[in-house]
């Protein structure tokens, strides 16, 4: 809590491990387009990467995302 203003701290966001529903809403909240927790599970299916818990690093995320792009658009 914070004593000067009595307030809470914002909760702090480790985004090398978001639950995917956390790394949605994130992700939806900064990027300008939609994005659900469905989209980032079949993503997940399709072999995106998580950590061991099944969180997930957003770095690693965004570069598998990254590669996807390139190869579906044939490079």
């Amino acid at each position: 809590m914070d004593a000067e203003h009595g307030k809470s701290a914002p909760a702090r966001v480790n985004p090398a491990a978001l639950a995917v529903a956390d790394a949605a809403r994130l992700l939806a909240k900064v990027g300008g387009e939609p994005v659900t927790e469905a989209m980032i599970r079949a993503d997940i299916e399709d072999g995106a990467p998580t950590n061991q818990d099944g969180t997930v690093n957003l770095v690693h995320y965004a570069a598998w995302l990254a590669m996807k792009t390139r190869e579906d658009a044939g490079g």
